[in-house]
């Protein structure tokens, strides 16, 4: 039983990551005054949106409530998410982008950590691979755009 509850733990604090980013984007996307980017912006939130349903869903699965819909205050993310807002202020895109590279690093570390717990997180593994992949393409891609608009 105390397993379940730990499992369930996980679960919720990913959720919480995964509506960070989610909230990170969409406001992105707003201060963006760049289609593109925009674009991007948009195609990210709605992916982490995605993810969100699929882990409130897990959650249920182990006898949880997910009622989660927005982030959470998780240090060194929550500090994170902070700096994209005062980058947003500024509505310059490398800030933002910067940010948003801090913030995906810390969503992978955090979902490495998971699924090193292979334990725990047997029936669900395939899920937070899944989703830590598509975190990781996210990073790419936003990477990539940073480095094209500091060149």
């Amino acid at each position: 039983m105390e397993t379940n509850k730990e499992i369930i733990s996980d679960l919720k604090e990913l959720l919480s990551i995964v509506n960070d980013g989610k909230e990170g984007y969409e406001s992105s996307a707003e201060a963006s005054e760049k289609i593109e980017l925009q674009g991007v912006f948009l195609k990210y939130a709605a992916q982490r949106a995605l993810y969100a349903e699929e882990l409130r869903a897990h959650i249920a699965t182990h006898g949880g409530d997910a009622d989660n819909e927005s982030g959470g205050v998780l240090g060194a993310l929550h500090r994170t998410w902070i700096d994209i807002k005062q980058a947003l202020s500024s509505k310059e895109d490398v800030a933002i982008l910067e940010a948003i590279v801090t913030g995906e690093k810390a969503a992978i570390d955090k979902y490495d950590e998971y699924i090193s717990d292979y334990a725990d997180h047997a029936d669900h593994i395939d899920l937070l691979k899944k989703q830590r992949d598509g975190v990781l393409e996210a990073l790419k891609e936003i990477e990539s755009l940073l480095l094209q608009r500091k060149s």
